[in-house]
Order: structure tokens, then sequence, then C-alpha cells
């Protein structure tokens, strides 16, 4: 079986790096920082698609700033301390990564660079045989990301769960024909990732585990 895990807000809690950079973006360019709420809401999103939707009336030109400016706050936090995993989310990946029935890919909003700082910092370079990011893809929910995970590791769509915290996640698991998990303690409420179609939504890393355990049994 092929588990695919989103990274913000589904086994990183990034929320604080996300909100204070996008901060920074708007005020490098004179507006407002928005509210938590709508941070969070483009969780998932590439930046140039998520600009779009938090300032759909801005020119190009003050979108491209604001996408500036968050890149470099978000770096500079990156570097003092990047962010953290969620409690119990390492310990699970890393009894995934010992299954023989299991693989692991990762399809992520995020950039390259800080994709792999992430993954680098957290010591988890051989769990993952896919990493899929926002600089190689169209934005979530197309289902790109997905399908080359499917592509890179040789499995099939029936073979394969999105595992996620966003509407977004979901959508685009179900656009690539997989199943989908939806997590409870990211930074979309779980009435819209019942809206969008989740298989299932699971409140904690241990439910996740039997979850996936049972789906990998299911196709031996």
């Amino acid at each position: 079986m092929l588990a695919i895990f989103d990274v913000d807000g589904t086994i990183s809690d990034s929320q604080h790096h996300i909100t204070h950079a996008m901060a920074m973006g708007f005020e490098a360019v004179g507006l407002t920082p928005l509210p938590t709420s709508e941070v969070l809401s483009i969780v998932g999103l590439s930046l140039p698609e998520a600009l779009v939707r938090l300032l759909p009336e801005a020119s190009q030109e003050i979108r491209d700033a604001v996408v500036a400016g968050y890149k470099a706050s978000y770096k500079s936090a990156r570097a003092a301390s990047p962010a953290p995993l969620y409690p119990g989310a390492r310990e699970l990946l890393d009894r995934l990564h010992r299954r023989e029935d299991t693989v692991l890919a990762v399809a992520t909003g995020k950039s390259r660079r800080g994709l792999r700082a992430l993954v680098e910092y957290h010591g988890l370079e051989t769990h993952f045989q896919s990493l899929q990011c926002a600089d190689d893809h169209p934005s979530k929910p197309h289902p790109s990301m997905v399908e080359a995970a499917l592509l890179e590791t040789g499995m099939r769509a029936d073979q394969a769960v999105m595992i996620g915290d966003t509407s977004y996640d979901i959508q685009m698991g179900r656009a690539a024909g997989v199943r989908t998990i939806g997590v409870s303690w990211g930074y979309h409420p779980v009435e819209a990732l019942r809206e969008v179609g989740a298989d299932r939504i699971v409140t904690d890393f241990d439910e996740l585990e039997e979850l996936l355990g049972n789906m990998a049994e299911a196709q031996k």
C-alpha cells in the first residue's frame, strides 16, 4: 500500500511559521495582515494560488511582492527553528516505514527547499520513496502530485491513500482516484473534510495507524 502524506497541518505543526510569514508579506507591501483563520484556510495551496484567493482584487505585482516577503520571512524562521512535528507523528512514520507492506510518500504545497529542510531536520530522508511538492506541479487540488507519486512508486490508484488535513488534500486524492483520510487536528474543520467526501476521518495518530494497517492487510 502507498500512504501519501500531506505535511503542514498533517504531520508538521507549522501554523506559526505560516501565519507569521504571511503577516510579514502583507506588511512589506503596506497591507494589514489577515486574521489567522483566513490564512490557515489556504494552507495546502501553492503560494501564488493562495495569494489569488487571499487578495483577489490586488494586482499581480502586489501578490508577487507578498509572495517574496512570505518566502523571505519563512526562510528566516525555518533557519532559526524548523517547524515541529506533531506529537506522535514521528513514531507513526517510523513504524510505517518498517512495514514491508507499506510505502510512504509526500504530496505538499511546500516548496522543494522547504520540504527538503523539514525532512532533513527531522531525519526522515529514508522514510519517503516519493516527495512531491509545489515547485513541480499545479496547486492542489489538481491530482498531479498524487499521480506522480503513484508513477514513481509503481503503485496503482486502488493501492493508495491520501492523508491530509485540508479540503484541498481530499479533493486532490479523489481527483486522482485514491482513497482519502482526513485528520481532525489540522487547519480545516472536520465539516469541510466531510463536505468534499473524505472516505474516513481520524482523530489521532493511533487511529490513523490502525486504519492504515487494516488497509495494508486487506491488500495482501
